[in-house]
């Protein structure tokens, strides 16, 4: 039961920070969610990829839902990687290895995602392995706003008075 409620305050906290954010910001998620997205993507084929772990579970689906709702995508799933490189948690006994920590973005930045990996080498203490995305994003440049420039004066800097008080040597 207190589980249950947990998650339902995650939810309802992450809808209302959702809604409060900007339209044009580039939006990025990533935490251990619990959630097993699993290799079948039926139904969320806009979501989630075809290379996770496994099979969905409860938690996978309350999420994929969630980013479906949100027009996100699920980065760890898109990119084909040996399983060493996908499993992002491992039981304390080195049994049961899973892929329930996720990095997402909304959907129009999907492509900026070059690859979604996780790093076994970096020591955290943790039974949780680092993930790591390379991202590449392309920046606009802003557009010139129309505010009229102030134009300086410049026929005082050209008499002679002038001149004479900043002449060096």
């Amino acid at each position: 039961m207190q589980k249950k409620k947990s998650k339902m305050a995650f939810t309802s906290n992450f809808k209302q920070s959702w809604t409060t954010k900007k339209t044009n910001d580039t939006t990025i998620l990533m935490g251990d969610f619990n959630a097993k997205i699993g290799a079948e993507n039926k139904g969320y084929e806009e979501i989630i990829g075809t290379h996770g772990i496994d099979q969905m579970n409860q938690n996978g689906e309350r999420f994929a839902d969630l980013c479906a709702l949100n027009q996100m995508v699920i980065g760890g799933s898109i990119f084909p990687h040996k399983n060493i490189h996908k499993v992002t948690w491992r039981s304390p006994d080195h049994t049961t290895e899973n892929q329930i920590d996720h990095i997402c973005s909304v959907k129009r930045f999907r492509r900026s995602f070059q690859d979604v990996r996780v790093i076994k080498g970096a020591y955290v203490s943790s039974d949780h392995h680092m993930i790591m995305t390379t991202l590449k994003l392309k920046l606009k440049k802003c557009p010139a706003t129309n505010a009229v420039r102030k134009r300086y004066n410049d026929k005082l800097s050209k008499t002679k008075m002038f001149k004479g008080n900043f002449k060096l040597a």
